[in-house]
């Protein structure tokens, strides 16, 4: 039987990232052959990989990447089973060398990040490589690429989450740190899209109508409770404040002041106020998905939407994505 040494598995174990006992294994297997070892561990990870194929990757860290220009960003989720694995630098550190890979190369999905070569074998490859090594399912998940004048990026605090952005800066000092903070809010707030007219009519009409039964029931509780009751919307986005919709609910308001007494002339200073709370009342889904239709976190008395505008002319936010894992 071939003698293996200690240095023999220790340069294994450096080469492959294997655990000492696996890199024993592999070179005892290929009587002390190098590339028969390397070989070992491929298969050994393969397998591994075929049996955590169905397991659920909930775990894992968000990394971004940015060009010099601050022109085009990238951001990936690099999933596995555990936080214990996600901690892990070395895992850490495929996430950044990957995003990085993906910046490069012009990669826009997660198809094409798995292609490229890297280290002798495609990502792909790799991933079942380093799923051997870890004893866990390894993925990348998701993979977006945004191009514009400006980019920004944001990863909070665990890596769990990221955003990137791009946007215009209106010509203003401060853009960055502004639009960083935009970032910020999109990490805590959750928005899916950047404005509601990307919503479809027929999906708002359904979400109308569960949002009014949700509250209603709440309703119920509020009774017995003695609280006060919440406002049952009739709408939940400026998708459905059509033209029809404003002048019923203006009109409502004007009936309204009629019979509380207020006089007719001084309505024109009433009305502003009570229509932007018929309106705040009335898009709950806007303010739910819609990045900048969001009350901004950093100024609670502006949308996303009219911070930016007020920022500086020209200033706007052109796309962005939204990584969390788990």
């Amino acid at each position: 039987m071939t003698t293996i040494s200690a240095s023999d598995v220790a340069e294994l174990r450096k080469q492959s990232g294997a655990g000492l006992m696996d890199c024993k294994k592999a070179l005892q297997e290929s009587n002390g052959d190098y590339e028969g070892a390397l070989d070992y561990l491929r298969k050994k990870g393969q397998k591994i990989a075929e049996k955590r194929a169905e397991k659920d990757a909930t775990e894992g860290c968000v990394a971004t990447a940015s060009d010099e220009a601050k022109t085009t960003s990238v951001i990936l989720a690099l999933c596995c089973e555990t936080d214990f694995v996600a901690r892990n630098e070395v895992f850490v550190a495929l996430a950044d060398r990957l995003v990085k890979m993906a910046l490069e190369h012009g990669v826009e999905n997660v198809d094409q990040l798995n292609a490229l070569s890297m280290d002798g074998m495609t990502v792909a490859e790799k991933l079942v490589e380093q799923t051997g090594k870890t004893g866990e399912k390894i993925v990348v998940s998701e993979v977006h690429r945004l191009t514009g004048n400006k980019v920004s990026s944001y990863i909070h605090a665990g890596s769990k989450i990221g955003v990137i952005l791009a946007f215009k800066d209106g010509g203003k000092a401060g853009a960055d740190e502004f639009f960083r903070n935009v970032a910020m809010h999109a990490a805590a707030m959750k928005p899916s899209i950047l404005h509601y007219s990307e919503f479809d009519l027929e999906m708002v009409a359904k979400e109308c109508e569960s949002m009014q039964n949700q509250i209603k029931v709440e309703n119920e509780d509020r009774t017995r409770l003695g609280k006060v009751l919440k406002t049952v919307p009739q709408c939940v986005s400026r998708l459905q404040l059509t033209p029809e919709v404003m002048k019923a609910a203006e009109d409502a308001i004007k009936a309204e002041l009629a019979a509380e007494g207020k006089p007719e002339k001084i309505w024109d200073k009433i009305l502003p106020g009570k229509l932007d709370r018929f309106v705040a009342d009335n898009t709950l889904l806007d303010q739910e998905r819609c990045l900048l239709n969001q009350f901004f976190v950093f100024d609670e008395t502006k949308t996303v939407e009219a911070a930016v505008k007020g920022f500086a002319d020209g200033a706007e936010i052109v796309a962005f994505r939204r990584v969390a894992i788990g």
